[in-house]
């Protein structure tokens, strides 16, 4: 490692759905300080999530202001700012790089219609036309998904629904590179943050480029398309405007950075061939890093580009993890009272400890936003199940927790399967790995060491760090397992085990005998 590294610093942006939280972290991982800003999520009819991307910058602003004045570290010692952010967030920018309307947030699924429109047809397989995805699946290693949460279908909804906006935009850009714009005034993207767009050929992991023949079926124009390079490479220098707001020498480099799912897998520490990880914030995912290029199109799982050049990881998201906590936090308490808690996720943590392994019987969906992985459903919806007079508060708290696990169990089987091995131990960062009692339910519920890393909610910004500090040569991507500290390892309680092997079959029928009620109910 760079002898330089400990005492050179990057400004790391962490932008999620829920807020963006500004971070100071050496070049070897070590995080130095942080400054969090909450930004609002729009949901309108039809299912349309949208937010405001003046605020994400208002927000970046404000937090970088906040740490750099703190003093943590001095501004000269701050060699690059890397962003990383949502995957599959879309803003539409004119020819001055002002955004024409709110962000399209990878929950917004109104561009389903547009996207079945193209996919479908007979003959199909899961509503795909079979021949539709032969022309996908070689070159990108999947295709546009039919819940029309992915950029491209974003695209296709502004384009058809909102033509005057389309007009008007000179670029669509993933909401990381809408960050580097406002930094460096320039427009471009990452091969891995481009990936959702579906319009990239993959083929050749060291030669990826845009699709004339994609790019043509869904017919939107090329132009409007950024031009693409590593996450790892120098995009240019801050803005002096923004530099001098923010506290910032002039010529501070911005380094492309990556998506948020790709900064995780490179902050979790388990970069090398086969090193998987867990990702419990809002959403949730299972990663790992590949050596092939491959496609499991019934269970929307492939070998996409990796933030590491040269490598691909395959993932297997789901909608609703954490999210559902949140979703219970507002629901139990009113905001009135949500204001004067300190923690209110530590008071369900607390509760869901009260009841035993299994939640007295008590299964609960998580799907209530619909799912992606491993079935691409958006009708779906949560439910607790086999409630009776004599369940308590913490049973159903507790089962909020088990049912993400179930959740997760589901994806890790068609993860596992793709790699061809079975992936243990287990990195678990994100917010939900701050609860030790949620490390143990995963253990036991997937039957594998789960590491729990050290400042899990820094994965991302750690992530960020290492690529701005991989571009920059500070270190190489083979010394970041030994960079990022572990907190403990939880292995599987036996006893445990054959509680949640009964839970999660039927967790499995649930889905099995409602599907059909959710899409009567929901369509």
């Amino acid at each position: 490692m760079n002898p330089k590294a400990p005492d050179t610093y990057v400004l790391a942006v962490d932008h999620g759905t829920s807020g963006i939280k500004n971070s100071i972290i050496s070049m070897s991982g070590c995080v130095v300080d942080s400054a969090y800003y909450k930004t609002p999520v729009v949901h309108l009819p039809g299912g349309g999530a949208e937010q405001d991307p003046e605020e994400w910058w208002n927000g970046f602003l404000a937090t970088s202001k906040e740490l750099i004045g703190r003093g943590s570290v001095p501004p000269e010692k701050i060699a690059a700012v890397c962003v990383s952010s949502t995957f599959s967030s879309t803003v539409a920018v004119d020819s001055d790089g002002r955004h024409l309307m709110n962000s399209l947030t990878w929950m917004d699924s109104r561009g389903a219609g547009h996207i079945r429109k193209i996919m479908s047809g007979f003959p199909s397989i899961t509503g795909y036309n079979i021949f539709r995805m032969l022309k996908w699946i070689p070159r990108t290693g999947g295709g546009p998904s039919l819940s029309g949460k992915d950029d491209i279908a974003h695209v296709l909804f502004i384009k058809n629904e909102l033509p005057d906006i389309y007009k008007k935009t000179r670029a669509f850009l993933p909401s990381k590179d809408y960050f580097n714009l406002r930094l460096t005034g320039k427009i471009a993207s990452s091969y891995d943050a481009i990936q959702l767009f579906w319009l990239t050929d993959t083929r050749d992991i060291n030669n990826i480029r845009y699709d004339d023949k994609l790019i043509s079926i869904v017919g939107i124009d090329p132009s409007k398309l950024p031009p693409l390079m590593n996450s790892i490479d120098v995009l240019g220098t801050i803005l002096p405007d923004v530099a001098k707001e923010i506290g910032l020498p002039a010529g501070t480099k911005v380094v492309s950075g990556a998506a948020d799912h790709q900064a995780a897998l490179v902050g979790s520490g388990a970069v090398l061939d086969f090193q998987a990880h867990l990702y419990i914030g809002t959403s949730s995912w299972i990663q790992t890093i590949v050596p092939f290029k491959k496609t499991d199109a019934f269970h929307s799982i492939a070998s996409l580009p990796a933030a590491i050049p040269g490598k691909y990881q395959s993932i297997n998201e789901q909608d609703i993890a954490g999210g559902s906590l949140a979703f219970l936090v507002d629901f139990l308490f009113p905001k009135e009272i949500r204001e004067l808690l300190d923690n209110p996720y530590k008071i369900l943590d607390d509760n869901a400890a009260l009841s035993p392994p299994g939640s007295n019987g008590l299964i609960f969906t998580p799907w209530l936003n619909g799912e992606r992985t491993p079935v691409d459903d958006h009708l779906l919806r949560g439910g607790i199940h086999n409630i009776s007079t004599s369940t308590k508060r913490n049973d159903i708290i507790r089962a909020l927790f088990e049912g993400v696990a179930f959740n997760t169990r589901w994806s890790l089987g068609y993860v596992e399967k793709f790699a061809g091995r079975r992936l243990d131990p287990i990195n678990m960062i994100g917010g939900g790995a701050k609860s030790p009692l949620w490390c143990r339910i995963f253990a036991d519920v997937l039957n594998r060491n789960i590491r729990q890393m050290k400042d899990p909610i820094h994965a991302n910004s750690r992530g960020a760090a290492f690529i701005a500090a991989i571009g920059l040569g500070y270190i190489t991507v083979d010394e970041i397992p030994e960079l990022v500290e572990m907190e403990k390892t939880y292995t599987p309680e036996p006893d445990n085990r054959k509680v949640y092997d009964t839970l999660y079959g039927e967790f499995l029928n649930i889905y099995k005998t409602h599907k059909g009620m959710y899409k009567r109910l929901n369509s």
